[in-house]
This record gives structure tokens, sequence and C-alpha cells, in this order.
């Protein structure tokens, strides 16, 4: 898989979500098409995310290991990989090191 760069024609909202005490920090943003999407920084921590909608998470840097709602075993996920997790869960991460650098996609 390949790594998003860039979208074009975004609306962005300017104030970052913070979660976790400063642990996560993402920026939401809607395209043309109403397609809403956010892009963030996840520090060295576990956490655990519930989630409303389903979500795909493309990590554009850094690593992580993740553990999925069902699943008793963690996988480690790297650049230009990405991981899928239904609406209404909770999924664990853990990011050892340095940050995770992510793109969320919704719906």
């Amino acid at each position: 898989m390949s790594i998003t760069q860039q979208f074009d024609n975004v609306t962005l909202n300017t104030q970052a979500n913070v979660y976790f005490d400063g642990k996560c920090v993402s920026h939401g943003f809607t395209l043309a098409d109403g397609t809403r999407k956010s892009v963030g920084v996840i520090l060295p921590a576990r956490l655990t995310f519930n989630t409303g909608a389903p979500e795909i998470m493309e990590c554009v840097a850094g690593a992580c290991r993740i553990r999925l709602p069902g699943e008793d075993a963690w996988r480690s996920i790297a650049a230009g990989e990405s991981f899928s997790v239904p609406g209404d869960a909770s999924f664990d991460i853990e990011v050892d090191g340095g940050p995770f650098h992510y793109i969320c996609h919704f719906g």
C-alpha cells in the first residue's frame, strides 16, 4: 500500500483534538465530497480507543502494535500499512520509541 501524501480541497478544523493528556493529537478535516478524515500523531504510550463509525487507520510514519476487537494477539503495523476497526468498538494501540503518524479514514 502506498502512503497518502496529501489531500487537496479540504476544510480543516484548526482546533486540535487532544486525547490521553496529549499522548494523541489530531486535526479533523472534510473533503469536498463530504468525506471526513483526521490526521494525527500518537506519542509513546499504550492506549485504548473507542470508535463510533468504522475506521481505517493508515500509518504514515513510525510504527505501532495493535490489538483489535475480538483478538488476543498484538500485531505490528509500520509505515505504508493500514488496519480496519469496526464501528462501536474499541481497540488497543501501543507506540514505542518515536511517534506514530496516522491518517484516520472514517466511514
